[in-house]
């Protein structure tokens, strides 16, 4: 059976979600709703990608018992535009209404969904500014002479060969020269295909 659900969320543990719990109790009475369960996570900052209270409320959406979710704010929920639209669309996914009191947000209404629209287009327009300053600064920095990629290591072919016919292993050739084991692999590797081309 769907349900309808609250989720409160404080960042630190001298914060209380007392507060959240009222006004979303107080608007549920009033509107003659029933609570079925509340998911809560207290000291979890918004930026923290897993939150214990979330991940078990998306669970529940997922399985298909909610088909409301009720906030105190939408910042309770998403710790940055882009993730609170990723809940919101997973939410939508499922077909589970979202209900913002502070914002006086519903999903399930037009305005709601005109909001969403919104946002979503905020949050693109965002990442393609983002997506633009870094191709910018890729190319003024080419413009610059400055070489793009990582920095090439150099290291002595001669010393290498060298360092293997003394018996050393290629993990304590690496450390001796400062490079990689796949880099003495390679340069070892080419070595005996070429000796025994020219044998």
């Amino acid at each position: 059976m769907k349900s309808t659900v609250a989720y409160f969320r404080v960042s630190t543990q001298e914060q209380s979600v007392d507060m959240q719990r009222r006004d979303i109790r107080s608007y549920c009475e009033a509107l003659g709703i029933s609570l079925v369960q509340e998911y809560t996570d207290e000291g979890v900052s918004g930026a923290k990608a897993s939150r214990p209270g979330l991940d078990s409320l998306l669970s529940d959406v997922r399985r298909g018992k909610v088909n409301t979710v009720i906030v105190w704010s939408l910042s309770r929920l998403g710790r940055s535009l882009k993730n609170l639209l990723g809940i919101v669309e997973e939410l939508e996914a499922c077909g589970v209404s979202l209900v913002s009191i502070k914002e006086g947000w519903d999903l399930a209404t037009p305005s709601g969904r005109m909001i969403f629209q919104v946002l979503g287009a905020l949050s693109e327009w965002e990442r393609e500014q983002i997506r633009e300053r870094v191709r910018s600064g890729l190319r003024a920095a080419k413009a610059r002479g400055r070489r793009l990629g990582r920095p090439t290591v150099s290291y002595d072919k001669e010393r290498i060969i060298e360092l293997k016919r003394m018996g050393l292993s290629t993990r304590s050739i690496a450390k001796e020269l400062g490079v990689s084991n796949a880099t003495i692999s390679r340069v070892l590797q080419n070595h005996q295909i070429l000796t025994s081309v020219s044998a």
